[in-house]
């Protein structure tokens, strides 16, 4: 037993080094998680802008920032035009869920498409499709910039069908929801995918014209 530290009493110093030690370990395993998760930006909630011109719900984008859409298994499909602030929300939402202790996968959509056909070629493909499948929240950013190929919309449709009504995933793209269909192509698959992504999700449509990068 250490000199001076009598059983059954606490050192007045040791509430506050167990709370630095704890505070640490927290801040490492958030920092690790959000490495982890590839984001293309450093976004924070409390950041995002709600001028009058972009039409943004703040209620509920502070409701989904507290997490409980992933324990409800419940997307998110954002939408608006190039440069209006969709991969920064969908990032933001991503650093909460990381910060909350979930895990979190972002891809930009074509780099993801790539990837899981790289991942065909060199077989790993299933060990991919697990990996995406277990993460709690999947951001697939930038979708709809090129019409998907047979390869794209079945691994798509892998995807979604293995997340569905388990996990989330949240949604990003430049072109409407109701244009989602014709992007993927063959209407028995589509169907399915937006069955499992749109059904009693929580939709984000930025209006502004104007973007954030002039």
């Amino acid at each position: 037993m250490p000199f001076g530290v009598r059983r059954g009493h606490n050192h007045p110093g040791m509430g506050v080094n167990i709370a630095g030690i704890n505070n640490n370990r927290e801040n490492r395993r958030i920092e690790r998680s959000t490495k982890l998760a590839k984001f293309r930006y450093n976004a924070a909630i409390e950041n995002i802008k709600y001028e009058d011109d972009r039409g943004l719900d703040k209620s509920l984008i502070m409701r989904l920032s507290d997490c409980s859409f992933i324990k409800q298994a419940k997307n998110i499909l954002i939408t608006g035009l190039t440069g209006t602030g969709k991969s920064y929300i969908a990032s933001a939402i991503g650093y909460q869920a990381c910060y909350n202790g979930y895990k979190v996968a972002y891809f930009n959509a074509q780099k993801l498409f790539a990837k899981l056909k790289n991942a065909k070629a060199d077989g790993t493909y299933y060990t991919l499709i697990s990996k995406i499948t277990k993460q709690d929240l999947l951001i697939i950013d930038d979708f709809g910039l090129h019409v998907l190929d047979d390869a794209d919309r079945l691994a798509l449709l892998e995807i979604m069908e293995d997340r569905y009504g388990i996990k989330s995933t949240i949604v990003s793209s430049q072109l409407p929801v109701k244009v989602w269909f014709d992007i993927i192509g063959e209407s028995t698959i589509a169907d399915a995918i937006l069955d499992r992504l749109v059904n009693g999700s929580f939709r984000i449509e930025i209006k502004s014209k104007k973007s954030l990068r002039e």
